[in-house]
């Protein structure tokens, strides 16, 4: 077939033309706005991309179209599309019908951790010789890439909570058809398409009634949402439950966590029994729990606790999750994709354990849908506690922000956290952070540097003032 998708430079989207080539598809594409990484992945395959939104480019003849996400109706691609009645799907519908129906499918879901969950959860796989597919949302650095297409039956999966496309707004993730589910957390989020946590609360239910009567639901019990979820579906899911956390009530229970050493070690006990002891070179309590959602859906399929260790000790995580991007004159450039205020105090707080005693500068752009509106004002204040020295980037694109709701105050962000004593500025981009940080950073130094978007190349400018200071 001739797959032709609508803004194909969209991570899923391109991450999707990948995997339909791959199938032997012919593949197509346009977008408005075609830039690296991506657009150089899709150069690299050989998938022609046009530039712009037009009409005409659908003389392509494709059998299909696949919308994006963030198109909507106006654009005149899509129009033209509705005026000739061409047969249109969204990216998540597509990866059901064409890799996943049929197949047994690991979806992973939560508010937090799902990339490092899900790419750890291929590799595990991987390293039993399950041989999966998989789709990520970030480059898996075992693999060196986002996505796989094998002959498998074996599909591994992040579930997105984010809606699918302008005319399905439910989430990606109930298209996956899970076998397995791993629910790892629940919060609010998404302040652009969600009115409040009741309405994400409900979403997560309704993947978790997905799993079937044979499968396994894995959740999160640390979490204080996923268990008024369970509790209000007390009697109405049809499958095995495994709970799994710190807490003394989980069925799988992670013990005894050191983060004294290298690695980050720490026990398994299942119904209150010990399992197996595990390592990984992952740090925090938050990676403990991702791993430990792993441990028991590969459980589920047979995999015991040798192979997980042995996939465990070769994981080289994901690009962008406490990656170190390079180390000059003794300081320390990580680059992190965290931008939730829960996701933004545990990598703090995680680093902190890693390089206990070192100076932490938190440097953070407000650039999700969420960060960048005041739904999260206060519970910043406490996350960015955490480091030792804090700087705030403006809010990204703050005209399209305030016509969704009221924007993040970053200067009263900046207020209340020098309230608690830390030195903290708001400086509008990554050149005068840069500028501001070159004199101020010092040998011992780690720069946790936390955005979604590229930040204006921050962690490369960064490292090249140090490198020219020498």
């Amino acid at each position: 077939m001739h797959y032709h998708l609508i803004g194909i430079c969209g991570t899923a989207m391109a991450s999707l033309a990948g995997m339909l080539q791959a199938r032997g598809h012919k593949v197509t594409g346009s977008d408005q706005n075609v830039y690296p990484p991506m657009s150089t992945q899709l150069e690299s395959l050989g998938i022609e991309v046009m530039t712009g939104y037009k009409p005409e480019n659908l003389d392509i003849g494709a059998d299909s179209i696949i919308v994006g996400n963030a198109i909507s109706r106006g654009n005149p691609e899509i129009e033209e599309v509705l005026n000739r009645k061409l047969a249109y799907y969204s990216q998540a519908e597509t990866v059901k019908n064409e890799f996943i129906r049929g197949r047994r499918s690991l979806v992973v879901a939560g508010t937090h951790g799902k990339t490092t969950t899900t790419s750890i959860a291929a590799w595990v796989l991987e390293t039993a010789g399950f041989d999966p597919s998989f789709l990520v949302g970030g480059v898996v650095q075992n693999f060196g890439a986002s996505f796989r297409v094998t002959d498998s039956e074996y599909f591994v999966i992040e579930g997105d909570e984010y809606d699918t496309a302008y005319f399905d707004k439910k989430p990606k993730f109930m298209h996956y058809l899970p076998e397995i589910a791993i629910v790892g957390n629940i919060e609010f989020d998404h302040a652009d398409i969600y009115r409040d946590l009741t309405d994400i609360k409900f979403q997560f239910s309704r993947l978790m009634n997905l799993v079937p009567a044979n499968g396994r639901l894995v959740v999160g019990t640390d979490s204080p949402v996923v268990r008024e979820v369970l509790s209000e579906m007390e009697g109405k899911l049809f499958t095995d439950v495994h709970s799994f956390g710190l807490s003394e009530d989980a069925r799988w229970q992670a013990r005894d966590l050191d983060f004294s050493g290298a690695k980050t070690r720490f026990s398994v006990f299942r119904d209150g029994e010990h399992w197996s002891d595990f390592e990984t070179g992952l740090i925090g309590e938050f990676n403990v729990r991702n791993c430990l959602s792993v441990i028991v859906a590969a459980d589920a399929w047979g995999i015991g606790p040798e192979t997980i260790q042995k996939a465990f000790a070769t994981f080289k995580s994901v690009k962008r999750r406490a990656e170190i991007r390079g180390v000059e004159r003794g300081v320390t450039v990580i680059d992190d994709f965290a931008h939730h205020p829960t996701a933004v105090g545990a990598t703090l707080e995680a680093l902190r354990q890693r390089y206990s005693g070192k100076r932490l500068i938190a440097v953070f752009e407000p650039r999700s849908w969420s960060s960048r509106l005041a739904v999260f004002q206060e519970p910043y204040v406490e996350a960015f506690s955490k480091a030792d020295y804090v700087i705030v980037a403006g809010v990204y694109d703050t005209s399209t922000a305030s016509k969704v709701g009221k924007v993040l105050d970053t200067g009263k962000l900046i207020e209340e956290v020098t309230a608690k004593g830390l030195p903290a500025f708001n400086l509008p981009d990554a050149d005068s952070i840069v500028g501001h940080l070159a004199p101020e950073m010092r040998e011992g130094d780690i720069v946790a540097v936390m955005s979604n978007g590229g930040f204006g190349g921050i962690h490369e400018k960064l490292l090249e003032v140090l490198r020219d200071e020498r």
